[in-house]
């Protein structure tokens, strides 16, 4: 093992470190079969359990996914691009266009869950939307699958005062989306602000996006306002990290 000498970490992280950069350099490409516990142990002298170990750490960093009964190999990465400032211009969902599609290029999506409420505010989103205590929500909720893979579960939060009657309590919003729809309404959002943040999945989070063992989710929460400053909608992401890169161009 390259380096070993004087490296006092357990030896299934060097070997993880050996694997990663032989991906890293392209001896191994992305869907090609990594070597085997048995590979590893005749390698490097290992017990069964260390080269258990240095697979499973590629496994949770999501560099590899394990295969029933074929082995592991290089996970094939292709990652969503998310263009955070593009994606929300007002020529896209204006246009009828869904502000999925800056993102997705030739891409196959597909919203296969959508379920539409009226509900409580949760907790702080009654207040960024400036409800009374007494005033309810539409809550849109949605999973996101990309290429045969969920990806994102969103959930959007709206005064049930203001869209009461339209076709956004409806599960298809129509071309151009719900800020289309708010547009419509005389609400169209002008303004935007996002806040982002990492963490561990629960156990649902991770069920619903099929997330391999380690992987983080992304959370963004996104709030929509009117020219007069008056916010229209609390939008909260949850992404799967190993399938993103978000991407912020603009100007000094």
């Amino acid at each position: 093992m390259a380096n070993a000498e004087g490296d006092r970490r357990p030896k299934y992280q060097r070997i993880a470190d050996t694997l990663r950069e032989a991906i890293r350099s392209g001896e191994y490409g992305p869907g090609d079969r990594l070597p085997g516990e048995n590979d590893l142990m005749a390698a490097h002298g290992v017990a069964r359990m260390t080269a258990r170990q240095a697979l499973s750490v590629l496994r949770d960093e999501g560099v590899a996914e394990a295969r029933k009964g074929v082995g592991v190999f290089v996970r094939e990465f292709r990652p969503l691009r998310r263009r955070g400032i593009q994606r929300l211009a007002h020529q896209e969902w204006g246009n009828g266009r869904s502000i999925w599609s800056t993102d997705i290029e030739n891409r196959s999506l597909e919203v296969d869950q959508v379920t539409v409420s009226e509900e409580a505010a949760p907790d702080g989103v009654g207040a960024v939307l400036e409800l009374a205590d007494e005033e309810t929500v539409c809550v849109r909720r949605r999973r996101f699958v990309l290429d045969g893979k969920p990806v994102l579960l969103a959930a959007s939060y709206l005064p049930t005062s203001l869209v009461t009657g339209s076709v956004i309590t409806q599960e298809d919003t129509g071309p151009g989306g719900t800020y289309a729809r708010l547009a419509e309404l005389g609400h169209e959002p002008v303004h935007f602000r996002e806040e982002i943040r990492s963490r561990m999945p629960s156990q649902n989070e991770a069920t619903q996006l099929a997330m391999s063992a380690g992987t983080p989710v992304i959370l963004i929460c996104r709030t929509a306002f009117t020219d007069e400053g008056r916010p229209v909608e609390v939008n909260e992401m949850t992404l799967d990290a190993a399938s993103y890169v978000l991407e912020y161009d603009f100007d000094a």
